[in-house]
C-alpha cells in the first residue's frame, strides 16, 4: 500500500528549486523589498500572459476582489450578484465593500453560476456581477458579460482558480472589466506565501487601484485617497515570476491526469465526473467528483492512505458568518446537493503514474 497525499507542491519546488533560490539571492541583493521591479516586471508579464493591458499586483485574493469592487464605486445599499456555491471569501469580499450580497444558484453540471438565473435577481441597486472560474472550469463568461452590459451592470471575474483556463482561446480574467485572482499556494500559479491582482484593460481602474493599494498615494507621502495597505512584496513577485514560466506546462500536467481519470473511472458506481465543454479549456486546479456514498467513500480511500478533500462542505449561506442575512437550507438546493456529494481528488503537477494508478484502483475498489 503506497500513500498518495491529497496535493504535493514539492517536485514542483524540486524542479524550480536553483531559480528559486537565485529569485531570492537577487530580491535581497536589491535591498528593495517593497513595489520595486520585481513587482513591476511580474504585472507586465502577467498582464501579457492575461490578455489585458494591465495587471496591479496585491496583497491577496480577497483584496483583489474587495479593491475591484471599491473601484467600481460599489458601496452600501448596492446589490452584488454572487453564485451561492464558492470559497466564502467571494461573499466575504462583498461584505467588505458594504454591498448587499443577492445569491444565484449553480449550474449541476459545471458548479459555476448559473447565468440564466441572473434576470429574476437583477435590480435598480444591482451593480455587480461576480461569477467564479470553479475549480478551474470557466463559468459562461461571455454570456454573463453581455446581460450584464445590457443592464449597465459591471461584471468582476473571480479569477481566483482560474489560471491559464480559457474560451475560445481568451483567458479567464479578461472577459470583464476587472478581474480579481489569488496566489495561494495552492493555486495552479502560487506563491510561497500570500498574493493576488488584479486584471483590467481600463487604464483608469489600473491607476486607481495602485494607488488604492498604497495608502492612496503614488507619489511618496502625498495621499490623494483614503487607501489601503495591501502590496505584493517583492520576494513573492520573484517567486511568481519564476512559475509563471512554468504555468502551461504544470496546467498541461493536470489535463493529462484528468483524462487519466476521466478515461479510467467513466461509468464506475455512480460517480459523477467533471465534464469538457467545446471551445473551453479547464486548468483542473481541482478534479472535483460527486457521488451519494461520499463519505464512505472518503473513508475508503482515507484507509488506504489516498487523501481527498471537501470543496466544500458548507455553501456560503449556511454559514454561521452569514446566518444573519436570514438564508436557510433549501434556498439554493443545487449548491447544497454539490456540498453534500462532492469529493476532491488528489491532482498536482508531478504526481506520479504509479500514483495516478493507485486512486483509480482505490476507486475502482469502492464502487466495483
Amino acid at each position: 500500500m503506497q500513500s498518495v497525499p491529497f496535493l504535493s507542491l514539492q517536485p514542483q519546488h524540486d524542479l524550480i528549486r536553483r531559480e528559486l533560490e537565485l529569485g531570492f539571492g537577487k530580491v535581497i541583493d536589491t535591498s528593495h523589498y517593497i513595489l520595486g521591479g520585481e513587482v513591476v516586471a511580474f504585472e507586465k508579464e502577467y498582464a501579457a500572459y492575461s490578455g489585458v493591458k494591465h495587471c496591479v499586483a496585491v496583497a491577496n485574493g480577497m483584496d483583489a476582489l474587495y479593491i475591484s469592487l471599491k473601484l467600481l464605486g460599489i458601496a452600501e445599499g448596492d446589490e452584488v450578484i454572487v453564485p451561492a456555491l464558492t470559497c466564502v471569501p467571494t461573499w466575504m469580499a462583498v461584505t467588505r465593500s458594504g454591498a448587499t450580497i443577492v445569491p444565484v444558484d449553480v449550474h449541476l453540471e459545471s458548479y459555476c453560476m448559473d447565468e440564466r438565473k441572473l434576470e429574476q435577481v437583477i435590480t435598480h441597486k444591482t451593480k455587480a456581477i461576480v461569477p467564479v472560474n470553479l475549480y478551474g472550469r470557466p463559468a459562461n463568461l461571455p454570456v454573463i458579460a453581455k446581460l450584464g452590459s445590457a443592464h449597465g451592470i459591471a461584471m468582476v471575474e473571480d479569477n481566483a482558480q482560474g489560471h491559464g483556463a480559457s474560451i475560445l482561446e481568451k483567458h479567464t480574467g479578461s472577459f470583464g472589466m476587472v478581474a480579481a485572482t489569488s496566489f495561494y499556494p495552492t493555486k495552479n500559479l502560487g506563491a510561497l506565501g500570500d498574493g493576488g491582482a488584479i486584471t483590467t484593460n481600463s487604464d483608469e481602474v489600473a491607476e486607481s487601484a495602485k494607488r488604492f493599494r498604497n495608502y492612496g498615494t503614488t507619489q511618496r507621502f502625498h495621499h490623494d485617497i483614503i487607501g489601503i495597505n495591501s502590496r505584493l512584496d517583492e520576494l513573492q513577485a520573484a517567486f511568481l515570476r519564476i512559475k509563471l514560466k512554468h504555468l502551461n506546462d504544470w496546467n498541461k500536467e493536470r489535463q493529462k491526469i484528468a483524462r487519466r481519470y476521466q478515461d479510467s473511472l467513466e461509468r464506475v458506481g455512480d460517480l459523477i465526473l467533471p465534464r469538457s465543454v467545446e471551445d473551453y479549456v479547464q486548468n483542473y486546479h481541482l478534479f472535483v467528483v460527486r457521488t451519494n456514498q461520499r463519505d464512505a467513500f472518503r473513508k475508503y480511500m482515507s484507509g488506504r492512505e489516498v487523501m481527498t478533500d471537501i470543496h466544500y462542505p458548507v455553501p456560503p449561506h449556511l454559514q454561521p458568518a452569514y446566518h444573519s442575512l436570514g438564508f436557510r437550507k433549501g434556498n439554493f438546493p443545487i449548491s447544497e446537493k454539490i456540498c453534500e456529494t462532492i469529493l476532491s481528488l488528489p491532482m498536482w503537477p508531478g504526481m506520479k503514474e504509479e500514483q495516478v494508478d493507485y486512486v483509480i484502483e482505490c476507486t475502482r475498489g469502492f464502487f466495483v
